[in-house]
């Protein structure tokens, strides 16, 4: 009889039990109930931040929260991306990744996370590209041009760069080894600066962004050669790509993805990746897509980590090959 009565009271505790897991909804199911942070690990103003602020403002809209933009550059993207790291997978702090997190694992003998364990993909949000350009009055006036200049005079043209690893430099370097040839390397602060040296003849060449260089293409100041994307772009669909003008297999492009830390719960991770779809298809960010020559994307967090498997393994075999060290 003992047994019996027990046995009825542990199956009474374990059906109430249950319930009361059953009624209980889960912490991601009030998800979002306060501000939710973007670090972007640059300054404000750039073109990663411009695209952060319009992906937390539509984002905002669909998800009813607060999101809100924080800046922490430094060390090549390293102190923002290190304190989303260490910040609580609770889905209320992400990062804006970006080209950086590619190659930073190759141009860093070490660093304070790992690319791989310390991030959950949330969403690969944007494809851009670079503009190969030239000044008006060169007698390069195409990709076959250059490669033919360039070889009848080795080491004489110089390309300028800024920001050793940025996308623009690493494009400059991908394409002396995939089109064999040399040119000179002359590093700048900025875009401004080498733009100037560009215009003033003092370079011949630079591998660099829309943003930078679209209007000044357009007012006749700068003359576009090509787009370092694997396709032909919308916004410049007269321009050929570097692989169609002669370096065939060529692509160097810019990213833009978003992260959590890792551990964040996939109903979480689920969440934002569908609010992220919304926000690309915005008026907003088509009107962004042309000034900054992106390709929205917005796909789900395993095709960023493959995209990004890819882009590391790729720039690691340029950066060693061209021996290019963070001083």
């Amino acid at each position: 009889m003992q047994f019996a009565r027990d046995t009825k009271i542990l199956s009474a505790l374990l059906t109430l039990a249950a319930c009361l897991a059953w009624s209980s909804p889960p912490a991601f199911a009030f998800y979002p109930d306060r501000t939710i942070r973007i670090v972007v690990p640059f300054a404000p103003g750039g073109g990663t931040d411009v695209i952060a602020r319009t992906l937390a403002q539509e984002m905002a809209k669909d998800l009813g929260a607060s999101i809100i933009i924080e800046n922490k550059p430094g060390a090549g993207t390293i102190i923002g991306t290190q304190s989303v790291a260490a910040s609580a997978p609770d889905g209320y702090t992400l990062l804006m990744g970006t080209f950086a997190n590619a190659v930073n694992p190759s141009l860093n003998a070490k660093l304070p996370y790992d690319a791989h364990r310390d991030f959950a993909a949330v969403a690969l949000i944007a494809r851009s590209f670079n503009l190969v350009v030239v000044n008006p009055a060169s007698p390069i006036k195409s990709i076959a041009d250059l490669i033919a200049v360039a070889k009848a005079e080795p080491n004489k043209l110089s390309y300028g760069t800024y920001g050793t690893g940025t996308s623009a430099h690493l494009a400059g370097e991908l394409f002396k080894h995939m089109a064999k040839v040399n040119l000179t390397t002359v590093p700048y602060k900025g875009a401004a600066p080498a733009i100037t040296d560009l215009l003033g003849g003092q370079i011949q060449v630079i591998f660099t962004t829309v943003a930078s260089a679209a209007s000044l293409v357009a007012a006749g100041q700068l003359r576009a050669i090509a787009v370092t994307s694997a396709e032909r772009s919308p916004a410049f669909p007269q321009l050929p790509t570097v692989s169609e003008a002669g370096v065939a297999g060529y692509a160097a492009e810019a990213w833009y993805g978003l992260y959590a830390p890792a551990k964040t719960p996939p109903d979480i991770i689920d969440l934002l990746n569908k609010s992220a779809a919304k926000a690309v298809q915005s008026e907003a960010f088509k009107k962004l897509g042309v000034n900054e020559g992106l390709v929205m994307v917005a796909e789900p967090p395993e095709a960023l980590d493959r995209y990004f498997s890819v882009e590391e393994t790729r720039w690691r075999k340029v950066i060693q090959d061209a021996g290019i060290k963070i001083e």
